[in-house]
């Protein structure tokens, strides 16, 4: 019998029974794919009498056994370590170092107990010169290029190894459907199944999704739902700087980051991320400010330039890399109506250096100073930083952790910090560091350019 076609949103996993341009569940248009379902093979459950129900007092309360991945940075990232019986997605644009990051990975824990590298897209060989650039030799690491799920999963329950890793989700296809690899279907079942054998057998996995042209991980989103953690490997290939983001973890904080440099021997981790951000910044030059966002636990320095030069057509240009574009056009009002500039004409431009994303308000001053240096083409001084929060009127408002982010800008050697005047008031702060407190932006921009 001829199987019904169904569609099924690629944004949420629903199936619906015919196409609609506008999914009904979560609303995404032009997410239907069609698929043709069929029979898959009924998994054995486990009966009520091994697994009852039971009351929630009587639950262990045992903490999640983790590991080191030998690489503090990417432990960090995983809020402490990997989790034994987790299943971990990394996602990332091709070629930005998603295979080098675990390989890595696997140089320290095959120290410890087997690895499966499954890989999909590469051969053995290919593996091999990169493990040998890499440096990596070590007889626990098990190397298996294969795209059949049911041949992966048999030699994983043979094999019996601690890590298993996944390279990638998208090639891997199973024998229960006759879709293609990397179709809707049949990535929800690879990362059942692969995440039923981490839940049983208490292995940690580790797969790797590819990222679509809109930056997501390509596949339904439900796949995002179901891994117990999402990291998302960030950068330009262009560039060495890496960043490794949580966007997801059930295990711990998704507001940790890892900070990588990308060398000809593999991934650098970087412990001091405020030097490597803050390298080439030039002195003497309008339109850069300095800030310090709190990534996790630990706060970063970051530098914001902007470029404001009046427009060549009518409708003026407006763009911003790493900052988000609405905060940015909110900023460039507020100078506009409390700072008295008139920006109306004028093409803006506001980048992020290093690469790194800011999502927090602490950073509002820093854009704000670097729109207004650009615009007067006052360079603000080379040891000058700012954080705080900007509002609708102008005033500035404090910014969460000001201790740690003081301490922070004293340690890279700045010696004065433009902030708020309710954390000018902040006792125990560093000797090195001249606070500059202002009530709103018209005093900020001000004192830093007529200093």
């Amino acid at each position: 019998m001829k199987s019904k076609t169904v569609f099924c949103c690629s944004e949420c996993g629903n199936e619906f029974p015919k196409w609609s341009g506008k999914c009904q569940i979560c609303g995404a248009w032009n997410a239907m794919t069609e698929i043709h379902p069929e029979k898959i093979t009924q998994k054995p459950g486990t009966s009520s009498a091994d697994n009852p129900a039971v009351p929630i007092n009587e639950v262990s309360e045992e903490n999640e056994i983790r590991f080191s991945t030998g690489m503090p940075e990417f432990d960090r990232a995983l809020g402490g370590g990997a989790v034994r019986g987790s299943l971990v997605l990394i996602g990332g644009a091709p070629g930005i170092g998603k295979s080098t990051l675990l390989l890595q990975m696997c140089g320290s824990v095959a120290e410890n107990g087997k690895i499966l590298y499954v890989t999909g897209e590469e051969s053995r060989r290919q593996i091999k010169m990169r493990s040998g650039r890499l440096g990596i030799a070590n007889e626990n690491l098990y190397v298996l290029a294969e795209t059949d799920l049911e041949a992966a999963l048999e030699i994983t329950e043979k094999l019996e190894p601690s890590v298993v890793i996944i390279d990638s989700v998208q090639t891997l296809c199973s024998a229960n459907l006759n879709s293609a690899p990397g179709s809707v279907g049949q990535v929800k079942e690879c990362a059942s199944a692969v995440m039923r054998a981490a839940k049983t057998k208490n292995l940690t996995a580790f797969i790797i999704g590819h990222v679509n042209k809109e930056g997501a991980i390509a596949g339904p989103r439900v796949l995002e739902h179901m891994v117990d953690c999402v990291l998302y490997f960030e950068g330009v290939s262009s560039t060495p700087n890496r960043i490794l983001r949580a966007v997801k973890n059930r295990f711990g904080s998704t507001n940790e980051i890892g900070v990588f440099e990308m060398a000809q021997n593999g991934l650098i981790q970087v412990s001091n991320p405020s030097e490597m951000l803050l390298a080439g910044r030039p002195r003497d030059v309008s339109g850069t400010c300095v800030t310090c966002v709190i990534e996790g636990s630990r706060p970063i320095m970051a530098e914001i330039q902007a470029l404001v030069t009046p427009a060549s057509g009518n409708v003026p240009r407006r763009n911003s890399n790493g900052i988000d574009y609405n905060r940015v056009m909110l900023m460039l009002a507020v100078l506009e109506k409390r700072g008295g500039m008139v920006l109306g004409g004028c093409d803006t431009y506001v980048n992020v250096a290093g690469g790194l994303e800011l999502d927090e308000p602490a950073a509002d001053l820093a854009t704000v100073l670097a729109m207004a240096s650009s615009y007067k083409d006052k360079p603000i001084g080379y040891d000058v930083a700012a954080i705080g929060e900007v509002g609708l009127t102008g005033e500035l408002r404090p910014a969460s952790s000001t201790g740690n982010r003081l301490s922070e800008i004293a340690r890279m050697g700045f010696k004065y910090c433009v902030l708020p005047v309710r954390d000018g008031e902040k006792s125990n702060l560093p000797e090195t560091l001249k606070l500059i407190p202002v009530k709103n932006v018209r005093d900020a921009v001000y004192a830093v350019l007529s200093r």
